[in-house]
């Protein structure tokens, strides 16, 4: 076994005011040897707890990116950029955007504007981009299907060994050209058919990187049914239990 040095990072997206899931992620990433967390955006939106995942981001002091969702809540945007594709999506979307910027305290908002719209981390001679949706904007969906050429575009000329990203709530880890395509899926939200909260463990050796994803189970019940006692969409409850849009 080599016992050349690596960097463990524990990497997470997509909370979604969902603070029974967070609160799990964070207690499973405490129990394993890491040396970085960080997080990439869209702590609001859709769940109950909007305030509550704010702050324990904040009391953490986790390097955090800003989502779409939170760069509307944080600059008091009229709307979140979530570019929905339907109108009752968008219905029920402004809903949950409306209802949010209500619930944010003052204090919250003001941290939201103030997360970091991209980073790069160096460790082990590797670079580490971290964005929440992809380098070119916020609210990009880079899909797992995307062509090999419209990610080497979403790159562009920026050299990068890994590029991590969320926004689309689905896990993968594709390599285009020796660069790792990361997405870490969804802590607080999941679409893949699985309700377990989602997070990438990156391990970054100088021979190269390797990523697991992590799915923890959490209270999805107690999640959906704190949805339920607010005026947010019956919707946003049903998503949580079946791990979908």
């Amino acid at each position: 076994m080599s016992d050349a040095p690596v960097t463990k990072l524990a990497v997470f997206s997509d909370v979604h005011s969902n603070i029974h899931a967070l609160n799990a992620v964070l207690a499973d990433i405490d129990r394993r040897d890491v040396d970085l967390i960080i997080c990439l955006g869209d702590l609001v939106g859709y769940g109950a707890f909007p305030n509550e995942v704010v702050e324990t981001i904040h009391q953490r002091n986790i390097p955090t990116i800003r989502g779409n969702y939170d760069d509307g809540v944080g600059f008091e945007k009229p709307e979140c950029g979530c570019a929905y594709k339907k109108p009752e999506e968008e219905a029920r979307g402004q809903q949950s955007f409306d209802w949010t910027k209500r619930q944010v305290n003052e204090l919250n908002r003001k941290y939201l504007a103030s997360l970091l719209d991209t980073m790069i981390v160096e460790v082990q001679g590797k670079a580490l981009w971290f964005v929440h949706g992809s380098p070119r904007r916020i609210n990009e969906y880079l899909f797992e299907d995307r062509p090999e050429s419209s990610l080497r575009h979403a790159l562009g000329e920026k050299k990068a060994d890994a590029l991590l990203f969320g926004h689309t709530h689905l896990p993968y880890d594709r390599i285009v050209d020796g660069v790792h395509f990361i997405n870490t899926g969804s802590a607080g939200k999941p679409k893949d058919g699985d309700p377990r909260a989602a997070y990438a463990l990156v391990t970054v050796a100088t021979e190269g990187i390797t990523s697991e994803f992590v799915r923890v189970e959490y209270d999805v019940s107690a999640a959906a049914e704190a949805i339920r006692v607010t005026d947010l969409p019956e919707h946003f409850a049903e998503a949580l239990e079946q791990a979908k849009g």
